[in-house]
């Protein structure tokens, strides 16, 4: 049983036609799957509560990390001003070499407060870290039998599923069980027009050309594939995808090894779904030691 939701947009006849004004587009889509059109409307998939909630530990990771990035950038850019190029804010003792520096007091105080601002993102990160692997680590013998006793949800399933895998950390798993692969796709074409990875062709009369990716997916899961592929290439070389882009790409450089890493990391994303939906293991990948 599916529903379309009622809305209305305004529709603009033709010269003389009375038929300009506003009209419902749950009529206009009824009328369509009447008339036989399947392409009428498109069916929205809902994330339910939990898989909604299982996104919040790597989306709070991103924007802390963007934080930490802000704070650090902050300090190194007051000190420059003032001559000081070789003071590390992300180093354990940055206040005590702080108080070391002859700098203005007002300077200093901000600086403070900056550095401890950063001390206390640098801990989230790391609090968050911890929870993100606690859900899909391995624990240890003594808490087997107490993780034993819980059942992990499908998206934890799927994840710690990942992270068997060389090259897939506790981010990436997180990140693609969470953004991606909680859903259900029909076959691969679905999981590359997802992430925003699929081509968007163009043509007219006899030109044809090949216009890029859409890019019109999930933005979020589509940086993380493309970052997983140069990794992927790096720790799991013997492996069918690492060799088709050596292949391709051979010794070139710049926009054509850009360009393939692309076209991998859509390869590598279906094959990731055919290993979680039939355990399939990508050809030539190596797992990682129990």
């Amino acid at each position: 049983m599916r529903s379309i939701r009622r809305a209305s947009r305004w529709i603009v006849g033709r010269a003389g036609s009375s038929r300009t004004g506003w009209t419902s587009t749950s009529w206009c889509a009824r009328s369509r799957l009447v008339r036989g059109e399947r392409d009428a409307c498109r069916v929205v998939e809902v994330p339910t509560l939990e898989e909604e909630d299982a996104k919040r530990p790597h989306r709070e990771y991103e924007r802390l990390v963007k934080e930490r990035t802000s704070h650090g950038n902050r300090v190194k850019g007051l000190l420059f001003a003032q001559g000081i190029r070789d003071f590390r804010p992300m180093a354990a003792d940055r206040l005590e070499r702080l108080a070391e520096l002859a700098i203005p007091p007002r300077l200093k105080s901000e600086l403070g407060r900056e550095c401890r601002r950063l001390a206390r993102i640098i801990a989230e990160i790391a609090e968050v870290e911890a929870e993100m692997a606690a859900q899909i680590v391995p624990l240890k013998t003594a808490n087997r039998k107490r993780a034993a006793a819980s059942t992990p949800s499908p998206v934890q399933a799927k994840a710690a599923q990942l992270f068997r895998l060389k090259s897939i950390g506790v981010h990436f798993s997180t990140v693609l069980a969470g953004e991606v692969y909680y859903r259900t796709f029909r076959n691969r074409r679905g999981v590359g027009q997802y992430i925003g990875l699929a081509p968007s062709p163009f043509q007219s009369g006899d030109m044809a050309r090949d216009q890029g990716i859409a890019k019109a997916g999930n933005s979020r899961a589509r940086k993380a594939m493309i970052e997983l592929a140069w990794l992927w290439r790096r720790h799991q070389p013997d492996s069918a995808l690492s060799k088709w882009f050596r292949e391709r790409v051979g010794e070139k450089k710049g926009r054509v090894r850009r360009i393939a890493i692309v076209a991998m990391a859509r390869k590598l994303a279906v094959a990731l779904w055919r290993y979680l939906e039939t355990g399939l293991v990508p050809e030539g990948a190596v797992l990682k030691r129990a």
